[in-house]
């Protein structure tokens, strides 16, 4: 076998199939969106992709040490000047370090067009949010029923009432959303759904189960939206915010009210649960 050939081609390969991942993972939801919605491409989910990616990548790297070992002459031939001698700051990689560098500090100072490639892959991942929608808290899918009904202050007979309504089938409430929603060939989210619509209709009360601190994603959610869920007066909301300053508009999200407000949606969420909680 020519050892160099498998080489070049195992480089190219992985080179593929590292570019094909990182498109992947460029435009994949963010994780708790992901793993809530049960996303998946050519069957395969967030996790499996990045685990592709990252040993893609280490068997790109090992490629391409020895593929360097195989041309180590002529690449120290591209660090000789006119008189063949090696030098490192040639013309060829004084360009070549300083692109580098341009890509590294425009990265990380939010610097045009880096920042727009950011910015252009970030709205895929709001897009989802849209789509998909937002988990409760941080990995909800993962909690078993009893641990779902404690931190959303949901009746744990009205969650049962509800999945039994919609069909779906759980043997405990020590099983988890993940596990109920694959033993039924569906999403963690739609379970949820199930179980919001049962307690919905044994008039479960939402407003003690506002969280403290604002969840992951919150801040892209409508404030009409965080009332509905969380069973709150909009007009009661509206008139504590205008009572601090703050004109807010039902229909816009808390990061465009903060924004309009130059405030921190942190803030805003801080100003609503203090509006919400008994004194």
């Amino acid at each position: 076998m020519d050892v160099r050939k498998i080489t070049s081609l195992t480089l190219l390969l992985s080179f593929v199939i590292l570019v094909l991942t990182s498109v992947v993972l460029y435009v994949v939801p963010e994780g708790r969106m992901a793993y809530w919605s049960d996303w998946r491409w050519l069957g395969l989910n967030k996790t499996q992709w990045g685990d592709i990616h990252i040993n893609s990548g280490f068997l790109f790297l090992a490629a391409g040490i020895v593929h360097l070992g195989y041309n180590w002459k002529s690449m120290i031939a591209y660090l000789k000047n006119r008189t063949r001698e090696v030098r490192i700051f040639t013309p060829a990689f004084t360009v070549a370090l300083v692109v580098n560098l341009v890509v590294l500090g425009g990265t990380l100072l939010h610097l045009p067009p880096f920042s727009s490639i950011l910015e252009f892959g970030h709205s895929f991942k709001e897009a989802a949010a849209v789509k998909y929608g937002e988990p409760p808290y941080g990995h909800a899918e993962l909690s078993s029923l009893a641990l779902f009904a404690k931190r959303t202050g949901l009746e744990l007979a009205s969650i049962k009432a509800g999945l039994n309504k919609a069909g779906i089938r759980f043997t405990s409430e020590d099983q988890t959303i993940l596990t109920i929603a694959q033993a039924n060939h569906i999403t963690p989210k739609a379970v949820y759904d199930a179980l919001q619509i049962g307690a919905a209709s044994k008039g479960d009360s939402k407003t003690s189960s506002l969280p403290n601190q604002p969840f992951p994603g919150m801040g892209r959610m409508p404030l009409k939206e965080i009332c509905t869920q969380y069973g709150l007066n909009p007009q009661q909301i509206v008139s504590a915010l205008a009572v601090k300053g703050i004109t807010a508009d039902p229909e816009k999200s808390l990061k465009e009210i903060a924004g309009e407000h130059r405030t921190d949606p942190h803030n805003l969420f801080a100003l609503i649960h203090e509006a919400v909680t008994p004194k």
